[in-house]
């Protein structure tokens, strides 16, 4: 009996009795594509497109958009030009912030000269960045899409202006997953609200995994206090019962994700795990009294004091516990000049670069005596540049020039380690510093070789939403391959 019930059971038989079943099964493919997807920790070391020169990426992110022209971009012909108007010619039809087109030129102030075996001009204010002048380079000739804060931010961070888009750590942890183990995969660290306009302007937005599944998102480490709340168990629990509750929880979920196959299930499972982790992995790898004295004092990093040198430092000691990226975020650098107390290029720059250039330099040269910058890649700047005209910050004082307004068309951005060429500088600006004349590098240029050091093919690494595969690059993004060692 049993085996003629078994003959019954012809194909022919099952697709002739069961379609209705397989129609369903074929829809709900089609809607949900990971529906019957192995559940897996999404966070774990996925290979990469193609042999990467990079493993893992710290981007200082200098918010607020450094002026070029008092930093990196020096031009006597903006200084002989000095309080002229500038020609129509140049500026067009460009939009700007807050300032008038025909305000006149702004020659900077500051002192220019050539450093290293590479001769690379840098400003007086960057010393410690001049000293590391043949590990980076320096790309002059960036260019973006917007113009104000926020949405430029966005733009830097996502590649798009608008919030809801996938941020670019979560991207490359979304690629690759990550090697750490009781860590986030993905790290933003902050420092400071000087200047006239504090805070991050784009927000949590900058972060965010947008679209792709929440586990991908960028966990914020506080830089003073505990790393992250609540790490430490409450009285009464100890570690067996809160390994047994995670356990239930996690059970319950791995259950319902079986069911229904939610990527979002997986993110809960994962980040329970990840916490729970947490809980012993955090607090020692985030405490960098650990670290010696001599350590400390190139950093310019005093324990127990919120700042860019201690989360710069910290970025150094996540890395090498397998975190894939870090953005280390540092607000103060815009400056308008519209008040007459703060904001200034003059004086108030001169602050903000002391906050972090001593901790660049030493995290260069860090990395490089720990073997650990040929396959670490760091970026660092802005979202935007200056303008080469001035603001000044009483109206009918055209001639106190003690700023600079946003400026889209040209801003200088470094790179150094991970399969960077250093020692050379890419791109040149008009003699105004007003636009790009040589090698243009588009923010989706500099995202696309971002992701090709980490052995990502930005055309491919793509995310299907709402019927669209979306990537970070947008549509277009070429990879800078005058950057590549």
């Amino acid at each position: 009996m049993q085996s003629e019930l078994i003959k019954d059971q012809t194909r022919r038989y099952f697709f002739q009795q069961c379609w209705s079943g397989v129609g369903l099964v074929g829809l709900a493919s089609l809607l949900n594509d990971q529906l019957f997807a192995e559940p897996t920790d999404p966070m774990a070391p996925k290979p990469p497109q193609f042999a990467p020169k990079a493993k893992r990426v710290i981007f200082l992110n200098m918010s607020g958009g450094p002026s070029q022209l008092e930093l990196f971009d020096y031009k006597p012909k903006l200084i002989e030009m000095h309080g002229k108007p500038i020609p129509k010619s140049v500026v067009g039809d460009q939009r700007y912030a807050f300032i008038n087109p025909e305000s006149p030129l702004f020659g900077t102030q500051r002192k220019f000269h050539r450093y290293g075996e590479c001769g690379m001009e840098i400003s007086d204010l960057l010393p410690h960045t001049a000293s590391i002048a043949d590990e980076i380079a320096l790309v002059k000739s960036c260019h973006t899409d917007l113009f104000n804060h926020a949405p430029a931010e966005l733009f830097m961070n996502t590649g798009s202006g608008r919030p809801g888009r996938p941020s670019m750590g979560s991207w490359v942890t979304y690629g690759l997953g990550s090697e750490a183990r009781g860590l986030p995969g993905f790290v933003v660290l902050h420092s400071t609200a000087r200047g006239w306009n504090p805070g991050i302007q784009g927000g949590a937005s900058c972060w965010s995994s947008g679209f792709i599944p929440s586990t991908y998102q960028g966990v914020v480490l506080r830089n003073q206090g505990d790393p992250v709340l609540f790490l430490s168990n409450p009285k009464g629990v100890d570690v067996q019962v809160q390994r047994d509750t995670v356990s239930a929880v996690n059970r319950f979920n791995q259950h319902r994700l079986e069911v229904t196959g939610d990527p979002e299930i997986a993110t809960r499972i994962a980040s329970f795990e990840t916490a729970y982790r947490m809980q012993s992995v955090a607090p020692e790898v985030c405490d960098i009294t650990r670290e010696p004295k001599h350590i400390l004092e190139m950093y310019g990093a005093p324990p127990g004091r919120a700042s860019f040198a201690n989360n710069v430092l910290l970025a150094r000691r996540l890395i090498e516990h397998g975190v894939r990226f870090i953005n280390v975020y540092h607000k103060g650098w815009d400056h308008h000049g519209t008040d007459p107390n703060q904001g200034l290029i003059t004086t108030n720059l001169e602050e903000v670069c002391k906050d972090v250039d001593q901790a660049c330099g030493a995290l260069i040269k860090d990395l490089k005596q720990r073997g650990m910058l040929q396959d670490t890649l760091v970026v660092w700047g802005g979202e935007f540049g200056r303008t080469p005209m001035g603001q000044a910050p009483r109206p009918n004082h055209p001639l106190e020039f003690q700023g600079r307004d946003h400026h889209p068309n040209a801003f200088t951005v470094w790179l150094a380690g991970g399969g960077i060429k250093g020692g050379q500088t890419i791109g040149e600006t008009d003699e105004l510093g007003f636009h790009v004349v040589k090698d243009a590098v588009h923010v989706h240029d500099l995202q696309a070789t971002v992701l090709y050091l980490l052995g990502l093919d930005h055309t491919k690494l793509t995310y299907k939403y709402m019927g669209r595969r979306f990537r970070l690059t947008d549509v277009s993004g070429e990879v800078v391959k005058k950057l590549l060692a």
